[in-house]
């Protein structure tokens, strides 16, 4: 899974993301590899929810669970062979030149 990771203020339109030639080459680059098996990109953070359960009681707070510049943006899942692999399609990602973007292994 590519955990996307930005600065939400500089954080593009949808239109936007369609339109860039930088965002096209990576959609090719996962769909020449066998495409996503799934994804999505997230809301801002202002928009979020944070629930915590402490001692049996359930805590709902507004907004996310750290402060950070960087947020979460979205997430690709995708199908590759290796870390390797998965190193070398995250770093094709638009967002690894200006924000980051974690590689990390889901349970089969």
């Amino acid at each position: 899974m590519l955990l996307i990771c930005d600065d939400e203020k500089a954080s593009p339109s949808m239109e936007e993301i369609a339109a860039d030639p930088a965002y096209q080459a990576y959609e090719a680059e996962v769909n020449r590899r066998g495409g996503t098996l799934g994804g999505a990109r997230l809301r801002p953070v202002a928009d979020a929810t944070t629930v915590r359960v402490r001692d049996g009681e359930t805590l709902v707070s507004d907004g996310p669970f750290a402060e950070t510049k960087d947020f979460i943006g979205g997430i690709d899942i995708v199908e590759c062979a290796d870390l390797d692999e998965a190193i070398a399609l995250a770093a094709r990602h638009p967002y690894a030149s200006q924000g980051c973007v974690e590689v990390r292994p889901v349970w089969e």
